[in-house]
């Protein structure tokens, strides 16, 4: 419950607007949903998210727990890379969501996956069924999904312990200097721009990236880039890091157009191979996600011939 008195200084301004300033722990779509509901009171009367504060008001809000959410299946199409008792590989298409959150609740791929093999694992809570690792919205390729319990808390010793290979393929501007590199850099959310990250700062999550030059194309290097850390956003914070973002990766630097050059409408960014050990018995396993055919074409149209 909260309860104070508009300023002067909030006059003229969207009662909703003037709630998520003063109650930043919320979001502005929950707070309207309160306001719909009644909850929200101004001068003891019920108001409209539009309301224009005047300044004086006693304004009360009785907050409301949000419904308890779980994943939903849906019939969305999926390519199985790999599947036995334990764990299926799938092949990520770029824009997919791998599961809910930040107002995305359908088309993700936990829906889909729910669709096509009904239970999962449990362990990483009802929302996130069967994942044990992700991928970003805008990066395809493989991502291994778990089946049950057990299989997911092998599967994430495997990943804690850095035993899973997992090889990128990426596209980025510039000519990178070295043809191969390592860069160890920790990770931390940026402190003014709260959607980014940032490997400028001495504190932070530790992360491991390694590259070889694969191609050198005009205006472009094509690499292979494996890492030994799963941290949010790492391969396009390392990169971006040394002058080099991603192409297509407009939140690290990349330009949104590059001359003479179809918009990519995504990031030029691939889970291409993964490498991980079955759950069941121990034997080593390799899943191969080919380049997809969007990035293997806008590839083409950089230069022709890969120079060296």
């Amino acid at each position: 419950m909260a309860d104070f008195t508009a300023d002067r200084a909030e006059a003229g301004r969207r009662l909703d607007n003037v709630l998520h300033e003063r109650l930043p722990q919320y979001s502005r779509s929950r707070i309207q949903e309160w306001i719909r509901d009644a909850r929200v009171l101004v001068n003891g009367g019920a108001a409209r998210a539009s309301y224009t504060v005047r300044g004086g008001e006693a304004i009360h809000l009785e907050p409301a727990d949000p419904p308890p959410l779980r994943a939903e299946p849906e019939e969305i199409p999926l390519t199985v890379l790999y599947e036995d008792d334990d764990v299926v590989a799938v092949d990520k298409p770029a824009g997919m969501v791998v599961h809910a959150g930040a107002g995305v609740h359908s088309g993700t791929l936990v829906n889909a996956l729910l669709h096509r093999f009904g239970a999962l694992s449990r362990v990483g809570g009802e929302m996130r069924p069967g994942i044990v690792h992700r991928l970003d919205r805008f990066t395809s390729g493989v991502i291994l999904v778990a089946k049950n319990d057990a299989a997911h808390r092998k599967l994430a010793v495997q990943f804690s312990s850095r035993r899973v290979e997992k090889v990128y393929l990426a596209m980025v501007h510039g000519s990178v200097k070295q043809e191969s590199g390592v860069i160890d850099r920790p990770i931390a959310r940026d402190p003014i721009h709260r959607t980014r990250m940032t490997a400028r700062l001495r504190d932070g999550r530790s992360a491991h990236t390694e590259y070889r030059v694969i191609a050198r194309l005009t205006g472009f290097t094509f690499l292979e880039v494996r890492i030994g850390t799963g941290r949010t956003h790492q391969i396009r914070v390392h990169l971006a890091s040394l002058g080099h973002p991603v192409a297509g990766d407009t939140l690290y630097g990349a330009p949104a157009l590059v001359p003479g050059r179809p918009s990519l409408g995504r990031h030029f960014l691939h889970a291409h191979r993964i490498r991980f050990f079955r759950p069941a018995d121990g034997e080593p396993v390799t899943v191969i996600s080919p380049l997809p055919q969007d990035l293997a074409d806008w590839m083409a149209g950089c230069g022709g011939t890969p120079q060296r």
